[in-house]
Order: structure tokens, then sequence, then C-alpha cells
């Protein structure tokens, strides 16, 4: 049995590497993360390959635009069979509200689950120096909790976060808030372009639901044994 607190990011271009990952990971992984890249080449067609294995599937592509062009794209990826869904809080409370209600109408015209909404707070690549650049007046962890506080009031489920600021965004926010944390590295592994990283033991402690991990499993020369890992630390939490 899988634990699907881990969702193990299909960064791929082609369907071929995403069959190959996913047969070698077996039933040790239970939930993957479809994100811009693999959907922009191959679409709805990894969606419906990893619900037919019975795969949990968080669509990452979030959605940052007019609350109309966002509420119609979500209820079309309402009916494409992900689990999770995910848009961008700084869209802002009207932009949020109205994916919330689309997804939900949605699922219930159509008789499809409807999947869990998350906004991204403060992307993890984002420093405070590069936040500076971008003349932001708060402090990214301050801007990252008001974020989570307004997708909440929005109705969504959750949000996206770095493991730093896990632990303010669950004082604010509530025990059933989704937390969903990239910037996950296991001890002594690259950090790559990530800025606000932490160990899946540290993250899970800070309040984090969901841990994404792409790298440190999908270019481990043993993906399986980086990913059993990866769950024996997240087990010993």
């Amino acid at each position: 049995m899988s634990d699907n607190r881990l969702i193990v990011a299909l960064d791929f271009d082609s369907m071929d590497k995403v069959q190959k990952l996913v047969a070698e990971l077996g039933d040790a992984v239970g939930h993957y993360k479809v994100g811009m890249e693999l959907f922009y080449a191959v679409g709805a067609e990894a969606i419906r390959f990893l619900r037919a294995a019975d795969k949990e599937v968080f669509l990452d592509l979030k959605l940052h635009d007019i609350p109309n062009t966002v509420s119609n794209s979500a209820k079309v990826l309402t009916m494409l069979g992900a689990t999770m869904v995910n848009v961008h809080a700084s869209g802002g409370l009207a932009m949020m509200k109205g994916a919330a209600l689309a997804a939900l109408e949605t699922a219930a015209t159509s008789g499809r689950p409807r999947p869990k909404l998350i906004a991204v707070t403060v992307l993890t690549s984002l420093d405070e120096a590069e936040w500076a650049r971008l003349n932001c007046a708060a402090p990214i962890g301050a801007q990252a909790v008001n974020l989570a506080k307004m997708a909440r009031e929005a109705g969504l489920d959750g949000v996206v976060a770095s493991p730093q600021e896990a632990a303010a965004i669950r004082a604010a926010c509530g025990a059933e808030f989704l937390i969903v944390t990239p910037g996950v590295r296991p001890a002594g592994s690259a950090v790559n372009d990530q800025s606000r990283v932490a160990t899946p033991g540290g993250a899970l402690r800070a309040g984090a639901t969901h841990l994404v991990v792409g790298r440190p499993i999908t270019a481990a020369l043993e993906p399986k044994a980086a990913a059993l890992a990866i769950l024996r630390e997240m087990g010993a939490e």
C-alpha cells in the first residue's frame, strides 16, 4: 500500500518516460504530478493513463487569468478526472471563488468527483533577493500566509507552499487545510533550482499534508529505492 502523501513529479515530455517510471515505481507510489511540460506535450493522455492505473493525479497547471477564463478552465479540468488541480492565489479572491464554484457545479452536473482545488502561494524557486526584485512589500512568509488565508476564504481546499511557510499556514488556516509542499529534498541531495527547501521529515513536522518530489526520485539511478527511502522517512513521522 502506497503512502499517497508522496506525490512524484512527472516532469517529462513523453508518455514513454512516464510509463517506464510508473512501471518501475509500481505499488510504492500512488500519487503523481502532471505539470506543464508533460501536459503540453501529451495532454489528457497522461491523466487517463494514470487514472486507469488507479493512481491519484495532481494536475499542476497553475491557472492564472481573469476570473471568467479560469472558471471555464476549471470546468474543463474537472472533466479530465484529475484528483487535485491548482490555480495561482495571486490571481485574486474573485478568480479563486470562480474556480471553486465552477469545479463544484461541474462535478455535480456531470456525476464526476470534484477535484481538490489548491492555490499556489509563492514559488519555491524564489529567494529573498529575487523577491525584493519583484518589489513586494511583505516578506515571503507573510505573503504566503496572506494568500493561504485568501484561498481558504475563497472555498479552496488548500495551497501549494514552501515547507518553510507550512507551519505558519497551518496555524492560520486550521487542521483540515491541505498544504502541498514542493522543494522537498532528502538530506544530501542537490537543491537544483529550488531555494526554500526542507527534508521530507522536516516538511511533515512543519505541517505539510503532501510532499512533491521530482528529481531526487526521477533522476536517481534507482528511482524505486529513492522513493522507498523517502517513504521510510515519512513513515517515521
